[in-house]
């Protein structure tokens, strides 16, 4: 199976590079499964409903959130009539929506995806993320119940990011990280056949700081004083991921780094 994983989509810039890109990697890479992380689609700041059906419009096949899931709140009722949106499982008990689904692919094969926030260094409290994703690991075994499985770790802390893609193996084709905006070049496949990365990166304006505008975060940065808020940068976004391919088992067998369009270096299979 083929899929890709695309990292945080920022503002309108990174809502172009999903519209300019996606449907022609979908159609040129073959691919089977779309997982695109758009917690910030919206003025860098959550996913309303209109931003999110463009996004799937575009080829997505499930769009994943993270800590600002809710910060547009029409997402509150949105998401309980989209399955394909996913919101953290250890968000809160409250939350609407779901935070592992399985899906099917044209070809009938099931994708499990799922995602969880990590503790470290995050602005509030989560729960444990490990025991959310027991949890669903016990209920839906890779190459049993499902061909495969994506976890979205939307966290801060590197360690905690290694940490969980090592207690994933075995049990997921995929565990990237998200939520730092910035892409590592650690790719790789771990001992029991699952794909890692750090971070997958951003869809968006990459001459910024982290997707917004330079001016304010150096202000902030510089004096300490904030004057104005935070804005997504509108330059030409680079659309950044990980591509994977799975065997037996839903096992990986090829992870490559994806980046496409504005300043990166262009990477993909």
């Amino acid at each position: 199976m083929k899929i890709l994983f695309l990292g945080d989509v920022m503002g309108r810039a990174g809502r172009q590079a999903i519209t300019d890109h996606l449907p022609r990697l979908r159609t040129d890479w073959a691919l089977d499964f779309v997982v695109v992380n758009g917690e910030n689609a919206t003025s860098g700041m959550g996913l309303s409903g209109n931003h999110a059906r463009a996004i799937l419009d575009a080829g997505a096949d499930c769009v994943t959130l993270g800590d600002h899931a809710f910060d547009q709140k029409d997402m509150l009722q949105f998401i309980e009539s989209e399955p394909r949106i996913i919101r953290p499982l250890n968000f809160s008990k409250a939350a609407p929506g779901k935070g592992a689904r399985v899906f099917s692919t044209a070809a009938g094969q099931k994708v499990l995806v799922a995602q969880a926030l990590g503790q470290v260094f995050m602005k509030r409290p989560f729960d444990d993320p490990f025991s959310a994703l027991e949890t669903v690991f016990r209920t839906h075994p890779l190459g049993g119940a499902v061909d495969a499985v994506v976890v979205d770790f939307h966290c801060e802390a590197t360690s905690e990011k290694m940490a969980m893609g090592h207690w994933c193996d075995g049990r997921a084709s995929l565990m990237v990280g998200t939520h730092t905006h910035v892409p590592t070049s650690d790719a790789m496949i771990l001992g029991r056949g699952c794909a890692y990365l750090t971070d997958a990166g951003m869809c968006g304006d990459y001459n910024s700081v982290i997707g917004m505008q330079r001016d304010e975060p150096l202000r902030r940065f510089i004096t300490g004083m904030p004057k104005e808020r935070f804005a997504p940068a509108l330059g030409e976004a680079t659309l950044s991921g990980v591509y994977i391919e799975t065997g037996e088992g839903g096992r990986a067998s090829r992870v490559v780094p994806v980046r496409q369009g504005g300043l990166l270096q262009q990477s993909g299979p």
